[in-house]
């Protein structure tokens, strides 16, 4: 029996591994020749697949993993694990409404208010492990383990039977790197922060099938800025392209 906007779902699915294994190689042989490896242009940012959710209930798993690198010296803005959490939960779940209302999203604290209606039954789910799928496992197609499989089945039956959970897995900030120029260029030297630490908001965003425990989509959203808000803003609109 075929699933109706499944295809449109799985068809986002990238092959990290395989990508690794190419780029491994292409690495040695340049070495081999006597050159110098260059430095890997990350994946673009894969958009939402909102086509295939479309008027489906999503929920929307509250973020768990945040950092950033300590040459940012954000330890102030971050340090309060509780509220950066918090603060980043808003703003993607903000942004996903807005930009996305064509699916029904059901946000991290409505999932809790399910949680504290069924005590012994539904997970936390705050406390539920989500930040496992940070990186992305050998299995093809990647699935969930359990225990982090059932809770998401159970969490997602409780709030109103949805099929799927956004999930995002973690939050990282690094320095941005100015752009190199090109080859006998003044400007092709090694790559130097740009002023005023501006960094790079990386948000691992996973969709799950929670009947099934298969991750259906996967990707990085990534946006900068001169503070965590901004370059997480960035980074989440970066999901949805097209809009302003």
């Amino acid at each position: 029996m075929k699933i109706r906007g499944a295809h449109t779902i799985l068809r986002a699915v990238t092959n990290p591994l395989k990508n690794k294994h190419l780029k491994a190689l292409a690495s040695v042989a340049l070495l081999a020749c006597g050159g110098k490896p260059q430095e890997v242009t990350p994946q673009p940012t894969a958009p939402l697949p909102t086509a295939g959710i479309a008027a489906q209930q999503v929920g929307v798993l509250p973020l768990t993993l945040v950092a950033a690198e300590d040459s940012l010296h954000w330890e102030a803005i971050l340090g309060e694990r509780r509220a950066a959490l918090a603060k980043s939960d808003s703003i993607i779940g903000t942004l996903l409404k807005a930009r996305a209302p064509e699916v029904t999203w059901v946000l991290p604290d409505e999932l809790r208010r399910v949680a504290r209606r069924a005590p012994g039954i539904a997970p936390a789910p705050d406390q539920m492990g989500t930040a496992i799928l940070f990186h992305p496992t050998k299995q093809q197609p990647e699935m969930v383990a359990d225990p982090l499989r059932s809770e998401l089945r159970t969490l997602a039956a409780l709030a109103g039977g949805g099929r799927y959970a956004l999930i995002p897995a973690g939050l990282t900030y690094k320095r941005a790197i100015a752009p190199r120029g090109g080859p006998g260029s003044v400007a092709a030297q090694p790559a130097a922060p740009l002023p005023h630490a501006v960094a790079t908001a990386e948000l691992t965003m996973v969709l799950v099938d929670v009947r099934t425990g298969r991750v259906g989509f996967r990707t990085v959203a990534r946006g900068e800025g001169d503070d965590p808000w901004t370059a997480l803003t960035r980074a989440v609109k970066s999901l949805t392209p097209g809009l302003p």
